[in-house]
Parts: C-alpha cells; sequence; structure tokens
C-alpha cells in the first residue's frame, strides 16, 4: 500500500530528464515499439474506460535526488499524462506525480553489463513495481529468453507463466514479419491469448474480412442466378 503523497511540488529543476544519447541498438528499438504501439492501436485498455500509459525508454523517478531508472518499457494502468506535457514536471514518469509506480517495466537483454537481473531487478522490487519481465533473445545473462518476475512482500519471485491477469494481457514470442524485418517477437496477447495487432496489421486485417464479405456475396450473386434469379430484382423487391 502506497502511503499518501504529500501536497508539495519538488524541486526538479536539476534533474537530468533525458539526456538526448542515442544508445538503443536497432533490434531493440523497433522492439520496443512493437511492445508499446499495438496497445494504443488495437487494445482495448484494462476495461471500464480506464486510461494507461505505454512507454518505451522514459525515465521513471522516485526521488528528487535519485537518478531515474529507465526501463526499455513500462506500462502504468489508471494513470493520465498532463496536458501540458512539454513541462519538465510532466516529461517524465514522476512517481509522486502519477501517484503511483508502473505496473509492468520491462528490459531487453542486449548485453551481458546491463545488470538486468541483478542491480535493476532489486531497484524495481525497491520501487514496488508488480510485475518485472526481462527479455533476453540471445540468452546472454538469463537461462531463459522470457523471465517474468511478480512482487511478493519486498522482493520478487519468478512466475511460470507470461500472463498479467490483473492487466488483462500476456506476453507471447511470436515469428513473423514487423517492418520488414522477419524474426521471432515479443507480443502482446489479450485475454483470449491472441497477438494484439499493430495498426498496421489491424487495417490489413480488416481489409481481408471486407474482401472475404465482397468475395462471399459475389459467388451468392452467382448462385442466385444460375438458379434463375436476378440478385438486384431481389434486392430492389425487398
Amino acid at each position: 500500500m502506497l502511503e499518501p503523497l504529500p501536497d508539495v511540488v519538488p524541486e526538479i529543476d536539476d534533474l537530468i530528464t533525458e539526456d538526448d544519447t542515442p544508445v538503443d541498438n536497432l533490434p531493440s528499438e523497433k522492439q520496443q515499439r512493437l511492445l508499446t504501439e499495438p496497445l494504443y492501436s488495437s487494445w482495448g485498455g484494462p476495461g471500464e474506460d480506464r486510461p494507461f500509459l505505454a512507454a518505451a525508454n522514459v525515465g521513471v523517478f522516485s526521488k528528487t535526488h535519485t537518478p531515474a531508472i529507465v526501463p526499455d518499457m513500462f506500462l502504468s494502468l489508471d494513470v493520465t499524462v498532463a496536458r501540458e506535457w512539454w513541462k519538465k514536471e510532466h516529461r517524465s514518469y514522476f512517481i509522486w506525480e502519477f501517484g503511483k509506480p508502473p505496473d509492468l517495466v520491462l528490459e531487453i537483454v542486449s548485453n551481458t553489463e546491463g545488470g538486468e537481473d541483478a542491480e535493476k531487478r532489486r531497484k524495481y522490487a525497491w520501487l514496488r513495481v508488480p510485475f518485472y519481465v526481462i527479455y533476453d533473445p540471445q540468452l546472454q545473462i538469463m537461462p531463459e529468453v522470457l523471465t517474468v518476475y511478480r512482487l511478493q512482500g519486498l522482493q520478487y519471485e519468478r512466475q511460470v507463466e507470461a500472463r498479467f491477469e490483473v492487466l488483462h494481457l500476456g506476453l507471447s514470442l511470436w515469428e513473423g514479419e514487423f517492418e520488414g524485418r522477419v524474426d521471432t517477437w515479443l507480443r502482446w496477447t489479450d485475454e483470449q491469448e491472441k497477438v494484439i495487432p499493430t495498426g498496421k496489421e489491424r487495417a490489413e486485417q480488416e481489409h481481408q474480412r471486407a474482401e472475404h464479405e465482397r468475395q462471399r456475396a459475389e459467388r451468392f450473386a452467382v448462385l442466385l442466378r444460375q438458379a434463375g434469379i436476378d440478385p438486384e430484382g431481389e434486392e430492389k423487391a425487398e
């Protein structure tokens, strides 16, 4: 249970909220967007018109004098970004501003020096982040590609399945093409364990459904004509 936050705006003038240093590699950058874009374009949200924030490479601050920790991706439910989001006090994820830590943080392992299963895991537990996911596609530091931790008390415990019932989401490895690159990707799944599509995939699916309905209508019209029935005449008669 979070303690009530003081009704005081902390001094953040000296905080470094972003350093504009390009440090991500190409696979990680694409994977991060694949974990954020579908939630906005195709996910119905956690339900009951509840807002959420999904972001990649945004600093999470717990104290004014403590450097941010920057997850590769995080998801926070029931929070709303301030209207004046260009102001410094709204540009990062300040826990005292949003009133809670993110519900899930995810790290993508790209080398052996990130401390994902050591220092970062301890920090996220200290922040009381309910779920912590480590995605290690090259098995550089973890024995498995996907490792899920759930906060139990003050520490993380391994969770066998990559399902997050309270978030109405899951994670799954998916082989396919994203932005011209065929690979194994980490994808969100819905409550029916179906992959949540990107905006492009959703548009393609809707186009295919429309095309299927058009072809079905054309075949039905042919059958009517073979039976001596004018489909246009039948439609007019209705």
